[in-house]
């Protein structure tokens, strides 16, 4: 998927979402935050990624000192504040140079790595804001498959975890192909279709939402086979 061009929209999709209610609205996936907390964490972490590359490989930006990191207080300016995020992310991409290696959390990767990891990241905020408000949550399956793949690329360091014990996800979605299929097996995911401890099948997004731990498996269409403790295992693993 190109995530330039579906940065912008992710975030205007946030901010329509947010702005449009009470911003002291508790979050429950969030513990302690309300929609306020939110928005806040999601304008001020934009720019803070913009910072790590800007910064190339000089280490993580401080974020206590991100340019630009609070927002106004009039609500309508707090949420362009929101939604300037994804141009000022763009932005520092095309100087640094897309290609360029800068500092990321799991070592050096190209600038554009901070696109897709934002791209991601406010689309399960999207979902934290339309689960505190008890509306509808909608992903394209192609978007949510892609992160569902990047989470895995996020989380490997905890993987080796899971030791001997598999786990297998099929997303149902049209069209998704191979991509649409995760095994997790030694320590390490890959894109195939496999046996496994515990399997979870279901659309791509609400297979998302269970695994970023945004809703229990119950409250979703994944219907699981195979063994109960292998799930809450791996499901304890990402909390990260």
């Amino acid at each position: 998927m190109d995530h330039a061009a579906r940065l912008q929209d992710e975030i205007t999709e946030f901010a329509d979402l947010v702005f449009a209610a009470d911003l002291q609205t508790p979050v429950p996936t969030c513990p302690e935050w309300t929609l306020n907390q939110l928005f806040r964490h999601v304008g001020r972490g934009i720019r803070w990624a913009a910072e790590n590359v800007t910064g190339g490989l000089n280490g993580p930006a401080d974020p206590k000192a991100v340019r630009d990191g609070r927002p106004p207080t009039e609500p309508q300016a707090a949420r362009r504040w929101v939604t300037d995020g994804a141009q000022v992310l763009l932005e520092a991409v095309a100087r640094t140079g897309p290609d360029t290696e800068v500092w990321t959390f799991g070592g050096p990767k190209p600038a554009r790595w901070w696109i897709r990891r934002w791209v991601h990241e406010i689309a399960v905020h999207r979902a934290d804001a339309a689960i505190a408000l008890d509306v509808e949550f909608a992903l394209a399956p192609a978007q949510a498959a892609d992160a569902l793949s990047e989470w895995f690329d996020l989380v490997t360091r905890v993987l080796p975890e899971l030791g001997e014990r598999t786990v297998h996800l099929h997303a149902t979605d049209d069209g998704l192909d191979p991509q649409g299929e995760w095994t997790l097996r030694d320590g390490a995911w890959r894109h195939e279709h496999s046996k496994a401890d515990v399997a979870l099948r279901g659309p791509a997004a609400d297979l998302l939402l269970v695994t970023t731990r945004r809703r229990p498996v119950e409250h979703t269409a994944v219907q699981v086979f195979g063994s109960d403790d292998v799930l809450r295992t791996w499901l304890d693993l990402m909390k990260v």
